[in-house]
């Protein structure tokens, strides 16, 4: 599935089921809110925090719920970029191009990367 295709089948949905997508400002929210559950995933998968043991998802150190966190920030992301009309291959496009020639020698000549 391409980002357009992405786009349009967000669309598709919210339209057939959602009824209509919530305002931008709530849906920016939502957004937020869904990194924080998939910060709250990374931080225990990855950093220093342990799994609660009641925690259901411990049980696979989370491989399930960081799909379900990163896809749910996608879907709000691309509800976002519908409502505000952005196109986000364009706008992905255009970000490889900006930090292409900003960065091309950047990181490379970074002694903390070496």
């Amino acid at each position: 599935m391409t980002i357009k295709e992405a786009q349009e089948h967000v669309d598709k949905w919210i339209k057939a089921y959602g009824v209509r997508y919530f305002s931008e400002l709530t849906n920016m929210t939502v957004l937020t809110e869904e990194v924080g559950e998939l910060a709250r995933i990374m931080a225990r998968k990855y950093g220093e925090q342990s799994w609660k043991p009641t925690d259901p998802r411990a049980s696979d150190n989370g491989e399930k719920a960081l799909r379900e966190e990163m896809a749910d920030v996608l879907w709000v992301l691309l509800c976002l970029a519908n409502q505000t009309g952005v196109d986000l291959t364009e706008a992905l496009e255009e970000s490889f191009r900006k930090k292409t020639l900003r960065d091309k020698d950047r990181h490379k000549n970074n002694l903390k990367l070496q």
